[in-house]
């Protein structure tokens, strides 16, 4: 009996995903995993809040969560360059940063040269000021959001499902509506700007704020390229770096990702199944890490 076509995947230089967030509600780790399945990265940079530490005492990280984790640990055994750079919500693992095994290395931040060009990577959690004075107020925020996620999903299953119309973004609107926030934003911007203008970057790649942007900063007849990730709970942007060129991925824009099966990826994909504890979740994590150690050993 013939088997199938094995599906050709793209080929991308530099890939680049930030504020996955796995270990929330909100997290589209199945979307995610859609996208890496229809990709080859030659260098793939997770940059910030990957794994949503805050939320742990929840106990909520179903297996989809878990599958992203083994498919990145499968990429990584497979010869991909792997970058994991620290976020304020996976802020704990900087007390590991500078660990490093085959080709996967945890930072907290990184600078490449991409085709004579200088790459800064960072997640951009420095410039927040609520992030540097109050912690306990940022960390209430985030419950807030999760929980305005939460109502979003709830609504969106509505109005898809019942109602037969496109899904909408609270939050989103928020952002685009509040001056604070979009002043905010551009602070943010301009601020990561001002400081790859004074280290000579070519390019400066953020996260952080959830807000997918490729825009160039001229200064003193200097330019640079800002540009950020977005994220994987609204957004579903990614950022790739190809033939000499960023742009900016859409999942929502991406038919052949969106034509996945489950069951190109995930044979236990139900949400509401087998739960892992976190003890259970670091114990999982070392099984992946032994994982990458004896590929690198074998090699």
């Amino acid at each position: 009996m013939p088997t199938s076509k094995k599906k050709q995947k793209r080929k991308v230089d530099v890939v680049v995903v930030s504020d996955i967030h796995l270990g929330t509600y909100g997290s589209r780790a199945k979307e995610l995993l859609n996208y890496l399945k229809t990709i080859e990265p030659k260098k793939l940079i997770l940059n910030g809040d990957i794994i949503d530490i805050w939320q742990f005492k929840k106990r909520y990280f179903p297996k989809p969560h878990m599958k992203v984790i083994k498919y990145i640990t499968s990429l990584v055994t497979k010869g991909t360059e792997v970058y994991y750079i620290t976020g304020n919500h996976d802020e704990m693992l900087r007390k590991f940063v500078g660990f490093e095994i085959g080709n996967f290395q945890l930072v907290n931040k990184l600078v490449l040269e991409l085709d004579g060009k200088k790459a800064w990577f960072f997640h951009g959690d420095v410039f927040d000021v609520t992030m540097q004075h109050s912690k306990w107020l940022a960390k209430l925020g985030g419950v807030g959001y999760d929980l305005l996620i939460m109502i979003n999903t709830l609504t969106n299953w509505v109005s898809e499902k019942i109602l037969g119309r496109g899904r909408i973004s609270f939050s989103k609107k928020i952002k685009n509506s509040v001056k604070s926030a979009v002043k905010h934003i551009n602070n943010f911007e301009d601020t990561a700007a001002d400081i790859a203008f004074l280290n000579e970057y070519d390019y400066v790649i953020c996260g952080h704020i959830h807000q997918p942007q490729h825009r160039v900063i001229t200064k003193n007849n200097q330019s640079i390229e800002y540009l950020n990730s977005g994220d994987w709970i609204e957004n579903l942007t990614a950022l790739e770096y190809n033939n000499k060129e960023w742009s900016i991925y859409h999942y929502q824009e991406d038919q052949i990702a969106q034509k996945l099966k489950p069951t190109d990826h995930d044979l236990e994909n139900d949400l509401g199944k087998a739960d892992l504890k976190n003890k259970d979740l670091f114990q999982e994590l070392i099984k992946e890490m032994n994982v990458i150690s004896a590929k690198t050993l074998k090699n």
